[in-house]
């Protein structure tokens, strides 16, 4: 296993106050951070995610323990020592609307340019291959005042690509974007980890992507971090431990929340398929139990040139066209 990139020792995060005892969100982390691993940092909100990032970041100073970037001390760094080699993407990203998208991903040079800041033919080469990276080269000469916010996403996260730093640290940056958009950028960052061997650590409430894309998750609750992939958290119950909440409980089966657990009656549903999964969904939204037993209510799927719904209930048969009216027949039972 490679050596972290980042990692913390005996990390303790919060707020310093004056004449006040120190307000502590979490402290005894020791975490890694590794090239070529996209990391999700997740849970509710208030627990300290945005604070961790920026204490990694060494924006917020710790209140006991340490940040090393390979083996130095991120608090004994100078800050254009600490460009080169950690950037960071905030949730809202600046507004610069007089500048190009050129000129935004260019400022990611900064911290390699002579102290006039001009650009040389390896810095040009490196803005380009950025673009490239996050299929932004169309949006080089687009002002930024014309562009969407998951083009300007897209333009700050080659920001951070151009800074050329191992690590990457992204807080919220799918927070303003549509679905398509989060799926799009979640799915950037993933591949950016593994082409350009960055360690990316990104803060989302994106909980189903994280599922999705995420080689590690760091969940944070009150009670600390804990760590792992994806599927170990799920399966030994941490997942749902850290969302816990009322009325809200994580299927493991599904790998999604329930809103309103299941407890109406139970349903058989037969067949297989893309027809049989969605029905079961529509069940569970609505209130029943699905079963593999057969039950008092039956429910098949025949294809027959039209798909038709087929309802046993209390000895009774009907046919449906669509699933919203066998949702109706059964609620007509219930009645």
């Amino acid at each position: 296993m490679k050596a972290p990139a980042l990692q913390t020792r005996g990390l303790a995060i919060g707020y310093r106050r004056r004449a006040k005892d120190d307000i502590t969100l979490a402290s005894g982390l020791n975490l890694g951070l590794r090239a070529g691993e996209l990391v999700g940092l997740l849970g509710p909100n208030g627990v300290g995610k945005s604070t961790l990032l920026r204490t990694l970041a060494g924006i917020n100073k710790p209140l006991a323990g340490r940040v090393l970037l390979g083996d130095q001390d991120v608090a004994l760094l100078t800050p254009l020592a600490l460009a080169r080699r950690l950037s960071m993407v905030l949730t809202v990203a600046p507004q610069p609307n007089l500048m190009n998208g050129y000129s935004l991903v260019a400022l990611g040079r900064h911290p390699h340019s002579d102290w006039l800041g001009r650009l040389s033919a390896a810095d040009r080469k490196t803005i380009a291959w950025a673009l490239n990276a996050v299929d932004g080269a169309d949006l080089a000469e687009k002002p930024l005042a014309q562009l969407s916010d998951g083009q300007r996403q897209k333009l700050m996260i080659a920001r951070a690509l151009a800074q050329d730093a191992e690590v990457m640290l992204l807080d919220e940056p799918t927070a303003y974007l549509d679905l398509p958009r989060r799926v799009e950028t979640m799915q950037l960052l993933k591949g950016l980890a593994r082409s350009a061997q960055r360690a990316i650590l990104v803060s989302t409430h994106d909980l189903d992507l994280a599922l999705r894309s995420c080689h590690q998750l760091w969940l944070m609750s009150d009670l600390g971090i804990k760590t792992g992939a994806p599927e170990d958290l799920v399966l030994d119950g941490a997942f749902g431990d850290t969302f816990d909440a009322a009325g809200i409980a994580f299927d493991k089966r599904v790998g999604s929340f329930v809103l309103d657990p299941p407890h109406g009656p139970q349903v058989s549903v037969s067949g297989a398929g893309d027809h049989a999964i969605w029905m079961r969904r529509a069940l569970e939204r609505s209130g029943y139990i699905p079963s593999d037993q057969a039950g008092a209510i039956e429910v098949a799927h025949r294809a027959n040139g039209v798909g038709r719904w087929h309802l046993r209930i209390n000895g009774r048969a009907s046919t449906h066209t669509s699933i919203q009216a066998l949702l109706n027949a059964l609620e007509g039972e219930r009645a």
